[in-house]
Order: structure tokens, then sequence, then C-alpha cells
């Protein structure tokens, strides 16, 4: 719809190239530098650059009231290094594509060239391309921007690649799309000695042989139903690299995770009331420090309405699905907007998200163009 083959060719090249030099989340300058001036040949009506950081927003008017519709992608790879073939393999040590944003700005580049070739009849088109999603820190940091005002989306739409799924399939529901979490370092706090007179030291070692399965055995998953929560233990260090030194500290990192936000607060005071009773029992001292922070996915009935149609129309095939254990920012636009995220198939046997081996398969990006492209025509005529 509105895109040629020369155009899929073209948005193929430039998610390549976007792939072969990745930056990380808050580093995102060059790649947001790189849009830009790839946007600059669809011309757009305003184009809002610094938003929340490295952020962008493309505007498309048509110059008569209505709606605003905000199309959202993302701008940063991982710290994680490539171990694919690919030709187009990530050129930048220790940094990778591996989770597909280079695909989803390569698809909101798509959407930006058919609304090149006809704006909508009423209201507008923004495209939001966000830093930091990977740490949970680009939304928030987008809506503090005061000139998020002048954005103001009635409507909020995002996709995510999702490996494990039918390649070009959608899974697409109302209610919980993908979950809360957030990352809680632990510090335990004791007092180094001799590693030949341990006793006159605090070492936190029994703390932290306690606390990583009392943690995990607070959360341990299941199914994705409303009560779902999870812990997970990501890091655990002590002590110096050394024989005569027994440890005086330790640092533990936890991710919490669940399907509602409002159990996340329950799931926080639980793990908190754990360190506080184990650090004392060893005679530690103790400090919690949160990042990473995650609200939940919550897909509105008539955005999800809305992409329902649009799917329809262009006759792609999807089914409600389950939500996503895994956490997107997103989710913070529901709260100004009517916003939902659907999961594109990347295909049943593609290595999963953040895998080494991970790339974002090119076919999904005339699909995921032509699926926003009309439901912004749907909406706006």
């Amino acid at each position: 719809m509105l895109l040629s083959n020369r155009d899929i060719v073209e948005l193929t090249e430039w998610r390549r190239k976007l792939h072969q030099r990745p930056e990380i989340s808050g580093e995102e300058e060059k790649t947001a530098a790189e849009v830009s001036a790839f946007l600059a040949a669809t011309k757009p009506d305003r184009l809002m650059t610094g938003l929340g950081g490295h952020g962008l927003a493309a505007f498309y008017e048509s110059g008569r009231p209505g709606p605003t519709l905000m199309f959202r992608c993302e701008l940063d790879a991982l710290p994680i290094v490539e171990c694919t073939e690919a030709p187009h393999r990530s050129q930048i040590s220790g940094k990778g594509h591996l989770c597909g944003h280079d695909g989803h700005m390569a698809i909101l580049a798509g959407v930006a060239r058919g609304l090149a070739c006809r704006r909508p009849e009423s209201g507008r088109v923004v495209l939001l391309f966000q830093p930091a999603e990977e740490t949970g820190a680009g939304a928030a940091a987008i809506l503090a921007d005061p000139r998020f005002a002048e954005i103001a989306p009635d409507f909020a739409f995002a996709l995510h690649n999702f490996p494990g799924l039918l390649l070009g399939h959608v899974a697409l529901k109302e209610g919980a799309a993908a979950c809360a979490s957030r990352g809680m370092k632990i510090t335990l706090t004791g007092r180094t000695a001799h590693a030949s007179q341990p006793e006159t030291g605090i070492s936190p070692m029994p703390a932290v042989a306690r606390l990583m399965p009392a943690l995990t055995a607070l959360a341990a998953g299941g199914t994705l139903s409303e009560d779902f929560s999870l812990v997970t233990i990501t890091h655990a260090a002590m002590g110096e690299p050394a024989f005569g030194i027994a440890p005086g500290e330790a640092e533990i990192f936890a991710t919490l995770r669940t399907l509602e936000d409002a159990r996340m607060e329950a799931l926080v005071a639980r793990a908190e009331d754990v360190i506080a009773e184990t650090a004392g029992a060893f005679g530690l001292s103790f400090d919690i420090v949160y990042e990473d922070v995650f609200f939940a996915s919550d897909n509105d009935p008539d955005a999800v309405a809305h992409l329902r149609q649009a799917l329809d129309h262009e006759r792609i095939f999807h089914s409600p699905g389950e939500p996503m254990r895994a956490s997107e920012d997103f989710g913070r636009f529901g709260a100004s907007a009517k916003s939902a995220l659907l999961f594109l198939g990347a295909g049943e046997t593609h290595p999963p998200l953040h895998d080494p081996e991970y790339d974002f398969p090119d076919d999904l990006i005339a699909i995921g163009a032509r699926i926003f492209l009309r439901t912004a025509y749907d909406i706006l005529g």
C-alpha cells in the first residue's frame, strides 16, 4: 500500500545500515541523525529533535481537525556481542541490534514514505523514534519533555517483532500485553577480615546464600494469568578476587516481574521485607536501588479495535495470543493516550530476542508498514 518494490529494497538496505552501527541506550546520537536524514526526503511538516534525549518526532499534517495518531519505534541497541555471519553484522564491538529495533525503525520509515505520497485527510500522524527503551528510561524521558505536550496523541500504536510466532502473523489482544518489571540492586555491607580470622569480620556470605533462593521463591512464574509474578537473580558478586580476604560486602541483582502494575508493589514490599530480615539476622546493613523500571503495557479496547480493522483490511492473519513475559516501556504512553502494542511474528524457529544470533527478518518491514499505514488511513481518511 503506497510502497513500491524499490521502496522496500531501499528500506531493507537502510535497516541493514542501521544494524551495522548500533548504539546502546542513551547514546543514540548518530542513529537519530541517520533517521533525521532519511526522513528528510518524506518532507515531514515538522521534525522535532532532541526529544527526551536523542528522540525525534516527525509530524505529517492534514491541515484539518482530527485525532493525533502516534506510531512509535525504538532507536537503541543492546550491549551484547553479535555472533551472526550476516554481511551487515554489527561493526561495533560488544553492541548489536539483537532485539530488532533497527527493523522497527525501518517500518516507521516505510510509514513515512507512505505519508509522503498521501497525507491523511484529517488530523495528523506523528512518528516517534524513541531512545533508551531497553533501560526503561526512554518513554519516561519523552513524557517528561515539555514538548511532548505539542504531540498529545489521542492514540498511540507500536509493534514488536516476536520470534516463536509464525512469520508475518500478528498476536493482538485487549488488556495485558507485556509485563511490568524492575531491577533491584541489593548491596549488603558487613566488615572485611583476614581469611585466617573470618570471625573478626562480618561476612555477607551466609546472607547471600539465603537470599538468592528466598527471593526466587517469592515468585516462581508459571502461566501468564493475572497473578503472574517472577523473580530472577541476574547477577551476584561478593568480596575481592583474592584468597587472603574474607568478604565484607556483596551485591545481588534481581529482576522482579508481574503482569499487572498493582501486583508489582506487593512483590516489591515482600522482597524488601525478606532482605531486611536476612540482613538483620547476620548483622549486615543493606541498601536497595531500583533501575530499569518498566510499567506494564495494557492495550486499550478502542485502539485494539482499530488495529484489528486494519489487519482485516490488509488480510493479515491475527489471533489474541498471549502477553509477553518481557517488558516494553511503551506501556507508559497508555497513561495519556489510548494505546495498543501488537506482536508481529518473526518465525517459529527464529533465534529469540537478545540472542547473539538474532537478526531482524526483513520480510516484516513491508508488513509492519502496511499495518500502520492502513490504521492511519482507516481512522483519519
